[in-house]
């Protein structure tokens, strides 16, 4: 039976900026026509779709490391798919050929089918973990929390370390990484019960605070009462103060995120306690985790590694079609998952 030509994309348009919470007015799902291949071109059939808390910063009409989402024309991010068609002679990022039946990590989501050079996908093992994995454990979380740890906040061994939004994917990474690397104390802040007991008793923390239930300031001297070294910070705000009074002499601040902040409408106050940071010798070092592509042939090999050996778990919060898409990035934001945040097609 002959195969019937793909002619079509349903994709997703940022058409009104949003103003605080993304609304579904926001956005459009809008059927376009696809382009037809060119020589060292693929169609990709997408197969998961990621949505992350970056990409609310990229809703904004302002200058940022990232370029802002254009009004009226498709969103993009990380996506996992299978090539359909091929077009000519192509070959991945890596110089591997590509052919029809490939899976492949690109950076055109929020559609059903992309036409993209292959030049800027890549292959990847979809034995070594199921292929979503590559969005968050092996992807752009997992390199971001190797990245930050290692490198930003460059974590000793015998160090205590806390984590904020710890049961997110790039949080639940960081905790791992720290114990198997030989951090003395891993702490972890997390919203609500569910959450806190998987950090304690699946993914290996030594304590979880549950800020829904005890203000973070509290429940981190609770639970790390000698202080902390390392704080990876992925919420900003009472998070970020909390870590500044517990960090000891010395300590440094992995810098990633501040998902408590990227919905404000107005200048929020920054921590009442920055003048700790003169005294203690602080280190507050926010990052970009494309600046440090180098890391990734030794995080996959690392970190692939401990997969294989069952080190490391790993969860998803999966939303159920393209339709979808949005009321899933509007829940990664207001803290609906558990792991990494995904839209399957």
């Amino acid at each position: 039976m002959k195969e019937t030509p793909m002619t079509t994309t349903r994709e997703w348009h940022l058409v009104r900026r949003p103003r605080g919470e993304p609304l579904d007015k926001d956005f459009a799902l809008v059927e376009t026509p696809l382009a037809p291949l060119d020589d060292g071109e693929i169609l990709v059939r997408n197969t998961f779709l990621s949505v992350d808390p970056y990409m609310r910063g990229r809703m904004n009409d302002v200058k940022s490391y990232v370029p802002a989402f254009q009004l009226d024309q498709p969103m993009d991010g990380g996506a996992i798919g299978v090539v359909v068609q091929v077009g000519g002679s192509a070959t991945d990022a890596t110089g591997r050929e590509v052919v029809k039946g490939d899976t492949v990590l690109h950076g055109l989501g929020w559609r059903s089918h992309a036409v993209l050079p292959a030049r800027r996908a890549r292959v990847v093992d979809a034995a070594l973990a199921p292929a979503q994995a590559w969005l968050g454990v092996l992807g752009m979380p997992g390199l971001t929390a190797y990245v930050g740890l290692t490198r930003i906040a460059q974590l000793r061994e015998g160090e205590r370390v806390f984590v904020s939004a710890a049961a997110g994917a790039v949080g639940s990474l960081v905790g791992q990484i720290a114990r198997l690397k030989g951090a003395s104390l891993v702490v972890g802040s997390a919203g609500g019960p569910e959450k806190t007991r998987w950090l304690t008793d699946d993914a290996g923390f030594d304590r979880a605070v549950d800020y829904k239930a005890t203000p973070i300031g509290t429940g981190l001297k609770e639970a790390a009462p000698e202080g902390i070294d390392v704080y990876f910070d992925n919420v900003g705000a009472d998070h970020l103060e909390a870590a500044i009074s517990s960090l000891r002499p010395n300590g440094r601040a992995a810098i990633c995120g501040m998902i408590a902040r990227y919905n404000d409408t107005e200048a929020a106050p920054g921590p009442r306690n920055m003048a700790m940071i003169i005294g203690k010798r602080l280190t507050l070092r926010g990052f970009i985790v494309s600046d440090h592509d180098d890391l990734r042939p030794q995080f996959e090999e690392e970190v692939g590694g401990w997969l294989r050996e069952g080190k490391i778990v790993w969860r998803e919060t999966v939303v159920e079609g393209i339709d979808q898409a949005v009321a899933g990035f509007r829940s990664l934001l207001s803290g609906g998952n558990t792991g990494k945040m995904l839209i399957r097609l």
